[in-house]
């Protein structure tokens, strides 16, 4: 598959989240990522439902919904209502993994599962079959603006390899200081949805920044090997 970009508002002016949005898709964003989180899974918080179901309506592109929270479970029919296609939830935030995939299956809505950097890739092994998306985290959770660890690299190629064991093609995501240095290595790896926050909306241009993402992240896939 082609390699897919996805801002991440997280790094968004929350006040004009609808300009915000506009630019990046103008700039060829392919999903809107959006950063769940409760102040207590990670120690910071920013939106629920209501503002996912406004962003919504304002995007042209489906939204990619990662909930860093506890009891993910508990919330999947809200964020699900409110407009997500994608949800991704933490192996370490639920007990019951394989129901909640299933879950959000269920919804019509593609399910993931999120890898912390010190959550070793056979936590994910059972459910490797079902998901229909990884995102490994290049950065420990909660804030943006972090620099990429290097070392995920050699995640990106295990969760790859896991997946093709399994016998699923799904896609793996990478969040977490991509930028124009770490983009060709994530990409080489075998990563395909790239997560970009401040990359994008850390610059004066972020429709500027998408694009040039974008036609990078096209020039590395087709350097790589097919995933």
């Amino acid at each position: 598959m082609s390699v897919l970009i996805a801002p991440s508002i997280l790094s968004a002016d929350f006040a004009s989240l609808g300009d915000a949005i506009a630019a990046v898709e103008r700039g060829g964003a392919d999903l809107i990522h959006v950063d769940v989180m409760d102040g207590h899974f990670v120690p910071n918080i920013t939106i629920g439902p209501a503002v996912v179901k406004s962003i919504r309506r304002v995007a042209r592109v489906p939204l990619d919904v990662h909930l860093m929270i506890e009891h993910a479970d508990q919330y999947i029919d809200a964020f699900a209502a409110a407009g997500a296609a994608m949800i991704s939830v933490h192996v370490e935030a639920l007990t019951h993994l394989h129901r909640t995939i299933h879950a959000i299956k269920a919804l019509g809505v593609k399910a993931g599962v999120v890898l912390n950097p010190s959550t070793p890739v056979v936590a994910i092994q059972e459910i490797a079959p079902d998901v229909d998306f990884v995102l490994v985290m290049s950065v420990n959770p909660g804030f943006g603006g972090q620099t990429f660890i290097p070392r995920s690299e050699s995640k990106i190629r295990e969760v790859r390899a896991l997946l093709d064991g399994a016998g699923n093609r799904a896609p793996v995501e990478v969040d977490g200081g991509v930028d124009a240095q770490s983009l060709g290595r994530v990409v080489a790896a075998g990563a395909r949805i790239l997560v970009a926050g401040s990359a994008i909306f850390g610059t004066s241009d972020p429709e500027g920044a998408t694009r040039e993402l974008k036609a990078a992240a096209a020039r590395a896939s087709a350097s790589a090997a097919p995933r």
